[in-house]
């Protein structure tokens, strides 16, 4: 079958990020939308409203800078790649191609944690990413995907896991409440 590469979409990140999430490739769903995890039952947006204290239904810029004021980064470790469906299985493995990262740690240098949406992301990263970078001591760790795909593990147990994620001390940055607020 003759498949035509897909993209994944520029990251999402201010120069102050401290955290980077990655995921493997944008799905069907968010390629359509033009969004990172349109999927109705992907529970990423879910999650990240839980943890930043945002209501879910809030509009994708609302939550878009949500995450920017909590100073996570959001991309994906796959520039381009070939793939039937919207399943990490289905990705052709001779076909991926990694973003930039060199650059985008040069120019977001304060990110200290890396965080993995799920097991294809981080073997994406181990295999065409870690090797080329100066990891310089960044925490890397792999979360459970919020893929409809990983129905084997509930939302609340994924839910927990995600609450590793090291959210800035309300001394050091306003409630995310107060920062949207003050864009509306």
């Amino acid at each position: 079958m003759n498949m035509a590469h897909i993209y994944s979409f520029a990251p999402i990140a201010n120069k102050n990020a401290e955290i980077l999430i990655l995921g493997s490739m944008p799905g069907h769903a968010s390629l359509a939308a033009d969004q990172y995890y349109a999927h109705a039952q992907n529970a990423f947006w879910r999650i990240i409203s839980e943890l930043l204290q945002l209501d879910p239904a809030s509009p994708y810029e609302v939550r878009v800078q949500a995450l920017k004021s909590a100073r996570i980064a959001l991309w994906d470790v796959l520039r381009s790649c070939k793939r039937e469906g919207s399943l990490d299985s289905m990705i052709e493995a001779d076909t991926q191609t990694a973003n930039d990262f060199r650059t985008f740690f040069r120019t977001h240098p304060q990110i200290t944690h890396v965080f993995f949406n799920g097991a294809k992301a981080e073997a994406c990263f181990r295999q065409h990413v870690l090797r080329e970078i100066d990891d310089r001591a960044r925490c890397y760790m792999r979360l459970p995907s919020t893929s409809p795909a990983n129905a084997s593990m509930s939302y609340a147990r994924k839910l927990e896991a995600w609450r590793t994620i090291p959210l800035p001390s309300p001394s050091i940055s306003p409630p995310i409440s107060l920062l949207l607020q003050s864009k509306l």
